[in-house]
């Protein structure tokens, strides 16, 4: 969850990230709309929008040490696109197939039971439910 009220400066130092020019304007434009899903093209889209001359590789590898310092999560939804999710709590989500659209679930909407055992010197880390939903058929 994103920390409201602390510098975009700070929170990558605080994440152990050097705050450079590039990562201070993408963290800036991820968390200044509250929390969502977006990919690395939808980002970098609005980096070019706002005038922040940035690649799209450099969005990509910005997207994945965020994710290593845990200011974000990956949403593998589909196998040809990833979205970054700002909310780091627990929870789940809907995807609205062509629609490409991820809304959030609050995790106690979801009852999980019965998990198998991890294998020897594993641990269970996180559990994502998505649940794919379409118009109604007529």
């Amino acid at each position: 969850m994103a920390e409201y009220g602390v510098s975009t400066e700070l929170k990558l130092r605080r994440s152990g990230l050097r705050p450079t020019r590039q990562r201070i304007a993408l963290a800036s434009l991820l968390f200044a709309k509250g929390d969502r899903h977006l990919t690395v093209e939808e980002l970098h889209e609005e980096a070019i929008a706002a005038d922040v001359p940035v690649s799209l590789a450099t969005v990509y590898n910005t997207l994945h040490q965020f994710t290593e310092a845990g200011l974000i999560r990956v949403l593998a939804v589909e196998s040809a696109k990833t979205y970054f999710d700002t909310n780091t709590s627990d929870h789940h989500h809907f995807f609205v197939e062509g629609e490409n659209e991820v809304l959030d679930i609050p995790v106690n909407n979801i009852s999980i039971d019965n998990l198998p055992e991890p294998p020897e010197g594993m641990e269970i880390a996180h559990v994502d439910v998505v649940i794919r939903l379409r118009p109604k058929s007529r």
